[in-house]
């Protein structure tokens, strides 16, 4: 090979090269979560029990945005943490309430704060509201190799009287499910989990009030 063929070969390289480099590197999608499908059995043709207002769910914080956390109980348990390339697919708050809105109309009706509304100007009596203000939602390890995805809540139902809303039970359920592996997924799937264990805990509370 002549030395005009090798410098020739050479300044395509070094072109290709620094085109390379000119050009950056695609930024990770991060990949987006939800709890499934949930349960696929049709709810209950007759309700069980009273018709039941669901307000929206309240949090602050980094609850109230689209970051999957967790926390490094072994390390720092006060610091929330985002993993990266995880992403909710709506707040948790969306996410819960219309998980928990599943699992209450299984066995009665459950309504929206404007829906309840529009009952009481027709003339029908308006039913009881249940408020909930979501106090954790993470993903905790307790030690690097075990973790649990935990949720905390705090559940106030209420009664509509002429003079407002009056409050008749408050209780907090605080909920955890081992995590099936130490990441992201996992972490997801743990919540998933804890978030249908406390909708069930939430029903149980409610049937039992009079």
């Amino acid at each position: 090979m002549t030395r005009g063929a090798v410098a020739m070969l050479g300044a395509i390289a070094l072109a290709a090269a620094l085109a390379g480099c000119a050009t950056p590197d695609r930024p990770t999608r991060a990949t987006l979560y939800d709890f499934g499908p949930g349960a696929t059995a049709p709810a209950a043709s007759a309700p069980v029990h009273p018709t039941l207002v669901l307000a929206d769910i309240e949090a602050s914080g980094a609850l109230d945005g689209s970051a999957v956390v967790y926390r490094l109980g072994y390390a720092d348990a006060n610091q929330l943490r985002p993993y990266a390339h995880a992403r909710w697919s709506a707040p948790p708050p969306q996410l819960v309430r219309q998980r928990l809105r599943q699992q209450l109309a299984r066995d009665r009706v459950v309504l929206d704060l404007g829906d309840s509304a529009a009952l009481a100007r027709e003339g029908g009596k308006a039913p009881r509201v249940l408020r909930i203000d979501l106090e954790e939602f993470s993903h905790l390890f307790e030690t690097p190799a075990q973790s649990w995805g935990l949720l905390r809540l705090r559940a106030t139902l209420m009664e509509n009287t002429p003079a407002g809303e009056k409050l008749l039970a408050q209780r907090t359920f605080v909920v955890r499910e081992p995590a099936p592996s130490a990441d992201a997924p996992g972490g997801v799937r743990a919540l998933a989990a804890a978030t249908d264990a406390a909708g069930d805990q939430i029903a149980g509370w409610l049937a039992q009030l009079r």
